[in-house]
């Protein structure tokens, strides 16, 4: 079973120590950290399961760590570490897009049944986004957010140019006449050509299949398209 990784960003000694121990203990893989400013180099090189932050930090402050976090990544879920009676790093932290946040002093089984929780979110919301999520190869398509991805870019469609890469990516590897394409995206009622299926996977192509990205889009002479890599 994986481990859970948490990097742990806190500059008083004690504390980090405490809280390296106590997770060591749960079985999480624990990395500890004590300037903000290495702790941001440390996030870049990780793939972080949750990461436990301290407001008060040197280099830079666990605030500005957290936007700096959320530039590049909305979903690990951070926890922050703040002093008692604070409420203005609480109403930041949360602004900047905390997930939760654990006054000091804190008793240790808090922070360890916050940390399961906001785990568990996690893992909900990833099933979420899986389940509406459709991949081959370097394409990703959400089709709650009707978001579409090759690697790092995003290609933005019209709504049905979607509703047919969706219908191409739903029967991935399957040959697909025009009838078919027809019928499942534009519906039984369309009244015109079926060459209009041919004009637009033109548009998709001219979006999605750029020079330096290998072809998805197949022609089958005489059939109609398939989605699929190539060979």
């Amino acid at each position: 079973m994986k481990k859970n990784s948490i990097m742990v960003v806190e500059d008083e000694e004690k504390i980090a120590r405490l809280l390296e121990l106590e997770l060591e203990y749960e079985g999480y893989t624990v990395t500890k950290v004590m300037d903000g400013m290495e702790a941001f180099q440390v996030y870049k090189n990780v793939n972080w399961d949750l990461i436990l932050l301290d407001v008060m930090l040197p280099g830079i402050s666990g605030i500005e760590l957290l936007r700096r976090i959320r530039l590049h990544d909305k979903n690990t879920p951070v926890l922050l570490l703040t002093a008692k009676g604070s409420v203005e790093d609480k109403v930041s932290g949360l602004d900047y897009g905390a997930n939760d946040y654990i006054t000091k002093p804190f008793q240790i089984e808090e922070v360890l049944a916050r940390i399961r929780a906001a785990l568990r979110t996690k893992a909900v919301e990833q099933t979420q986004e899986d389940s509406n999520s459709l991949t081959l190869a370097d394409l990703k398509i959400n089709q709650k957010t009707r978001e579409v991805f090759r690697g790092e870019e995003q290609i933005e469609l019209t709504p049905r140019e979607f509703d047919l890469l969706v219908y191409l990516m739903t029967n991935k590897r399957h040959v697909l006449n025009r009838d078919q394409i027809l019928e499942a995206v534009w519906g039984y009622d369309f009244i015109g050509d079926t060459n209009v299926v041919d004009v637009y996977i033109r548009y998709v192509r001219r979006k999605m299949e750029q020079p330096n990205k290998p072809a998805l889009i197949h022609t089958v002479r005489g059939v109609g398209y398939v989605l699929k890599k190539a060979k």
